[in-house]
């Protein structure tokens, strides 16, 4: 049966792969989805939950699917032990994954009315639709819920902004944050959380959250265990590496970076590959990639107790990802941002 998207269009969307709000699946995460639903069917389900773990791996997914809940079974003590598996054939589903449900309030990266670009952090503007949202009477009595989706992409006025709506929340609201980072928030936010930690998923769920959608893994045994080893238990990830020639460019950039002297010509090779027309996943796969690298190793040189390098390879983490912001930002020219970026990591590994 062929996908039919129908949710809105998000800054990581990818074609055949269901955005959150419209995933009936969720892979893995059993631990934490059963002490969800416990939570709530005791009427212990805190106002706010945040939602930690590597990208990729059913964090907003799991919002949503939580949120399905809530809507579901106003009723706590009506509510079944387990969570709710979402129908798509149901109007509750439908209208949770169009965005048109009155109780729930996605926010994530807008779009820029200008540029027609979606932006690169998630702005006051938004989080101030937060007040907006709950001002109104609930339609029937039950849940609103808050989804901020990742509130790792919230600018300071932003998170400011949110702080101020969980320290007083209002009777039937919960609070869903996305995090891949828990310590790029104000600490002030994570403390009024109760955190949720989600692992990478297991090489079992991870095939089977491909098979699920239009990025089928591989055949072979050995290369499903050497794909899931390399996405890091991140299904995003792992679809990256296989629909995107995401393989291709991250071996390509460990050869360029592993090699004594910079190979020149092939650093043009791969800045063309991932800079050119509607190369946005490519060129995406490639920062992120860079930045793994970079963070990879700086943990590595500390744990050594290479204090100089960790610091040093740190410092070229947060230039590469100023200037990854920056290329988006202000639309520079992302060969010379590709090029750069090679170098830079070519000479922080070698010193």
């Amino acid at each position: 049966m062929m996908f039919e998207r129908m949710a809105p269009e998000q800054h990581d969307t990818l074609d055949g792969v269901p955005e959150p709000s419209e995933n009936p699946h969720l892979f893995g995460h059993r631990e934490a989805v059963d002490m969800l639903a416990a939570a709530y069917r005791a009427g212990k389900l805190p106002h706010a939950l945040l939602f930690a773990g590597p990208q990729g791996i059913g964090k907003a997914t799991l919002a949503f699917h939580l949120a399905h809940h809530l809507l579901k079974f106003p009723s706590h003590a009506a509510a079944p032990g387990e969570l709710a598996v979402p129908d798509p054939t149901s109007s509750l589903f439908r209208q949770i994954a169009t965005g048109a449900h009155p109780a729930i309030l996605h926010l994530t990266r807008p779009l820029n009315d200008k540029t027609k670009a979606f932006k690169t952090m998630l702005t006051v503007d938004e989080i101030r639709k937060v007040n907006r949202f709950l001002s109104m009477t609930s339609h029937d009595g039950g849940y609103r819920v808050v989804i901020v989706d990742p509130a790792d992409d919230m600018n300071t006025n932003a998170a400011n902004a949110l702080l101020k709506n969980l320290e007083e929340p209002p009777a039937r609201t919960v609070f869903m944050l996305i995090t891949h980072s828990p310590g790029r928030l104000l600490p002030t936010i994570r403390s009024r959380c109760q955190m949720v930690r989600l692992s990478p998923l297991d090489p079992d769920s991870l095939i089977a959250a491909l098979a699920d959608v239009d990025a089928p893994p591989p055949q072979d045994a050995q290369a499903c265990a050497n794909l899931a080893e390399r996405a890091g238990g991140s299904a995003r990830t792992a679809m990256l590496l296989t629909q995107y020639g995401g393989l291709e460019i991250a071996e390509a950039l460990d050869k360029l970076v592993a090699a004594p002297k910079l190979d020149i010509a092939a650093a043009h090779k791969l800045a063309d590959v991932v800079s050119g027309r509607d190369r946005e996943v490519q060129f995406d796969i490639f920062n992120r990639h860079a930045l793994d690298m970079l963070s990879t190793e700086a943990s590595r040189a500390a744990q050594a107790n290479e204090l100089a390098r960790a610091d040093r390879l740190s410092r070229t983490w947060q230039d590469a990802t100023s200037s990854i912001s920056d290329t988006a930002t202000y639309n520079l020219d992302k060969k010379q941002h590709a090029l750069a970026l090679i170098a830079r990591i070519h000479d922080a590994m070698r010193m």
